[in-house]
């Protein structure tokens, strides 16, 4: 029993992220793209600001490892260590994400219904079902989406669909039932979430 205690004692504890050397990472490195913030300005590129800390960490663990393609993102990841990744994952995770707008009024009911409701005769889940009502997501499982770019969203939804990014299995299988439209839809209704 002793020799139990002892080894849970004895396990590795992860270091606390030190922000600082997140921010500095993320001033020198990622600010161009995404802000020093985290706030990106640019429709193409996310919004990392207030994501999941265990989120960004995986998605940069996997554009290391080849997991998840994208030729930019994976020469940046592939010089990073494992504490740089942690830093800068809890540094844009503290700021406050700015808030985004749905902009397309003809399709914002169809978006709010299948963010909320999916569309069962298809198979299609509701987004909120992991991403949560006001897409605050789950952390360590689910990313944020809340106030997020509709151009990035429709780029994401649209790789998953077409087999293009391969990270994660649910999303492929989601996105495979979705036509462009609802893509669309679905993004744009997304960027206005609060």
């Amino acid at each position: 029993m002793v020799g139990s205690v002892f080894a849970a004692d004895s396990a590795p504890k992860a270091a606390k992220p030190d922000l600082a050397k997140g921010e500095a990472i993320v001033a020198g490195v990622c600010a161009a793209c995404h802000a020093a913030d985290g706030n990106s300005m640019i429709p193409a590129n996310p919004k990392l600001a207030q994501q999941h800390p265990e989120y960004i960490l995986k998605q940069l663990q996997e554009f290391k490892s080849g997991k998840r393609a994208n030729p930019v993102m994976m020469g940046f990841a592939a010089q990073m260590s494992p504490e740089d990744m942690r830093n800068v994952a809890y540094f844009v995770a503290s700021k406050t994400a700015s808030p985004g707008f749905a902009k397309e009024k003809e399709t914002v009911a169809l978006g709010e219904k299948i963010y909320r409701g999916g569309i069962a005769d298809r198979q299609i889940a509701a987004c909120a079902g992991c991403h949560g009502p006001n897409g605050s997501g789950m952390p360590a499982q689910y990313p944020r989406l809340s106030g997020q770019h509709a151009d990035y969203t429709v780029s994401q939804l649209t790789q998953f669909r077409d087999g293009i990014r391969k990270n994660n299995l649910q999303m492929t299988q989601v996105a495979a039932k979705l036509n462009d439209r609802e893509i669309k839809a679905v993004a744009d209704y997304i960027a206005g979430l609060r």
